[in-house]
């Protein structure tokens, strides 16, 4: 889930006027603020334009998914018209997001068209190491981050599956209390991995 926009490319031009840095980096911080989580923003770029009668901004956000999503507004203050820019575009994706989770969400009386369910034990979180087995080649990178465990019911977490760009979701079964993790196998189908029974308290 995207939190934040503080490693998003974001540009900053003018049109009949230079861009200033106090100008470039209330747009950024602007930006940068959008806490939506979907969809994720790739680059943002932010047009200011100032006439005699009028002051224009305008921002195009290109998305994940290849989502594009702009507006404008025309204001008496330059300031004043980048932030109702920005109010305006997270209007916008606020709905684009409401249309997906309508779109995704299956509705519980219908089955999914394909979910296979595995359950595997103790032994395959065995993470121990064989000495006398080839070493294998080190990460260029390992990144820790933490997870939020929810409990929630199956068709729910596909939903957040296909709204956050996760490559899978880890969740607690709101119906058999296991923990779950559900995957996706291509577009419309889905597997889940319930693990053992010793990890359900």
């Amino acid at each position: 889930m995207q939190t934040s926009n503080v490693e998003t490319n974001i540009i900053v031009t003018g049109r009949h006027i230079e861009v200033t840095d106090a100008i470039r980096e209330f747009a950024t911080k602007k930006i940068q603020g959008i806490h939506i989580d979907y969809p994720r923003i790739v680059e943002a770029r932010v047009v200011v334009d100032v006439q005699k009668d009028r002051q224009m901004a305008e921002i195009v956000l290109f998305c994940a998914d290849h989502i594009t999503i702009q507006a404008s507004t025309v204001a008496a203050d330059l300031y004043a018209a980048i932030d109702e820019t920005v109010t305006k575009i997270m209007r916008r994706m606020r709905k684009h997001k409401t249309r997906l989770m309508k779109h995704f969400r299956p509705h519980r009386s219908k089955s999914i068209r394909k979910l296979d369910e595995k359950v595997y034990e103790e032994d395959v979180l065995d993470f121990d190491v064989d000495i006398d087995a080839p070493e294998d080649p080190k990460p260029v990178r390992i990144s820790r981050e933490g997870y939020d465990l929810k409990t929630m019911y199956k068709e729910d977490a596909i939903m957040e599956l296909e709204i956050s760009g996760k490559p899978f979701v880890l969740y607690r079964n709101a119906r058999r209390n296991v923990l779950q993790i559900v995957y996706r196998i291509r577009p419309g189908e889905y597997s889940i991995i319930e693990l053992g029974n010793e990890l359900k308290a």
